[in-house]
């Protein structure tokens, strides 16, 4: 598909019908048509399919050709069948547009076009509507550490109070929620180390615009968020580790009760074992054999030795 935009006073609209590509401000190709992808090459920008995004070096998705900037990073978004993922988008800054590269749907993409005009860089250049786009991202990167935050909160809490005796179930259940936020995280990370470099290497290559002075304290602006999404992001990632030690900890706890009461119930039977192993050895005088009440009193002595194990465990609170 492809999504072309105007500036519209401090906002964006969508190119009018009928209306040329060279005309958008903003164009944006999601899992573009071959007719799409040459329609947008015609205009002087070279494409990438997939398999380049996908395949390119760390240190080659940021370049430069004949004044227009190349940028290409990961971000979290999700499939057209809802699965979540992360894949690489591709930014195209031109002095005349701002070219998007993607094949899966992070949801900045839908939701700046109709808040643009809230932006604080404005839609009056393609850089600027570049700086708003960024902006729209690093709100949803903190929209999803908030989220992760109150699922957190909600499941350490869980894992906290819960006992021994809890539940397995749910200690399954509480595992597999804080691996889901981990990946999650992950995912934002990965995202805000990407932003990181692409404001960087833009800020570093549009010294020569004319309002470069105020692209540039923008683009600083921003970076002071990524870093403090980063720091924020490093402590969800210990509360995390927490969690799942937590977790652990009462499942050991759980295996440790579990085999606690198999060792009792050996220990109880054991003495009992010992005796009829005693007399169930087939030598031809042993004492007792042929006494009418030998069968009794070895069955006798078996609750005995059991009785007596199961009060000196109880004397000694190990049960």
């Amino acid at each position: 598909m492809l999504y072309s935009y105007i500036s519209q006073g401090a906002g964006l609209l969508p190119l009018p019908e009928g209306g040329g590509l060279a005309e958008a401000l903003w164009i944006d190709l999601y899992r573009p048509l071959d007719s799409q992808v040459k329609a947008v090459a015609a205009l002087g920008y070279e494409i990438p399919t997939l398999a380049e995004m996908e395949e390119i070096e760390i240190s080659n998705r940021l370049y430069t050709d004949n004044g227009t900037l190349y940028m290409t990073g990961v971000l979290p978004g999700q499939l057209p069948d809802g699965t979540p993922a992360a894949m690489p988008v591709t930014f195209i800054v031109s002095p005349r547009q701002l070219v998007t590269v993607r094949h899966h749907a992070p949801r900045p993409f839908e939701t700046f076009p109709p808040r643009a005009d809230r932006s604080s860089s404005g839609c009056g250049s393609p850089a600027r509507v570049f700086l708003g786009l960024v902006e729209e991202i690093i709100g949803r990167f903190a929209d999803i550490s908030e989220g992760v935050t109150k699922v957190l909160d909600t499941t350490a809490g869980q894992v906290l109070t819960m006992t021994a005796a809890s539940d397995a179930a749910s200690l399954q259940r509480s595992l597999v929620t804080i691996g889901q936020q981990a990946e999650l995280m992950s995912r934002v990370r990965m995202g805000l180390l990407s932003m990181d470099r692409i404001l960087a290497y833009h800020a570093a290559n549009t010294g020569h615009q004319p309002e470069h002075g105020h692209i540039r304290s923008l683009g600083t602006a921003l970076q002071r968020d990524i870093q403090a999404l980063e720091v924020h992001a490093d402590f969800l990632g210990s509360r995390i580790a927490m969690t799942v030690d937590a977790a652990m900890g009462m499942i050991g706890l759980q295996q440790n009760d579990r085999v606690r009461i198999l060792s009792v119930v050996a220990a109880l039977f054991l003495p009992p074992t010992l005796i009829a192993s005693i007399y169930g050895m087939n030598f031809t005088h042993m004492p007792q054999l042929e006494l009418e009440w030998g069968f009794p009193m070895a069955l006798g002595l078996m609750v005995v030795s059991a009785v007596v194990t199961f009060l000196v465990l109880k004397w000694r609170k190990w049960l």
